[in-house]
């Protein structure tokens, strides 16, 4: 994004957003900075990131490394990590709109900030377990939201 479009959201966007979902690269960006390497770093960022007016922040971290995606929810008063096993797959495309949209789907339906990222969370690493069922397409795939449904 262009430096303007970054500035936009830092202050239009944010304020007006019960939550935001930048993974760490563009975490990083957003604060133009390096990556976080270290919990300890990608708890600082969020930090930061609620200094721009959004209540809460969750940080994904599906580009990290190691053996597990743990994605860190931030806000005033905790931080809460949520680890998954990290899923060796190429059909990953989606996860962030797919996880933020699950997100809304708890609020909506009554569930507090928290129960609706950890349930959202679940979905999304279930969905991208069964993705490599799907054949769709070339290269990065989709992850396979119907999982649920699929009997294969």
């Amino acid at each position: 994004l262009s430096p303007d479009a970054i500035d936009a959201l830092r202050t239009k966007l944010f304020p007006r957003a019960s939550l935001i979902t930048p993974n760490l690269p563009e975490a990083a960006a957003l604060l133009n900075e390096r990556i976080a390497e270290s919990g300890q770093d990608i708890e600082q960022q969020g930090r930061r990131l609620l200094a721009m007016g959004c209540p809460a922040v969750l940080i994904k971290g599906g580009h990290g490394h190691g053996p597990e995606s743990t994605d860190y929810l931030i806000d005033a008063s905790a931080v809460i990590r949520l680890a998954a096993p990290r899923i060796a797959t190429s059909n990953t495309h989606g996860t962030g709109c797919s996880l933020s949209s699950a997100i809304a789907a708890g609020l909506a339906k009554g569930h507090d900030l928290e129960a609706a990222v950890r349930n959202a969370k679940a979905y999304v690493s279930a969905a991208i377990a069964a993705a490599d069922r799907l054949h769709v397409g070339h290269g990065h795939g989709p992850i396979h939201h119907f999982h649920s449904f699929d009997q294969s």
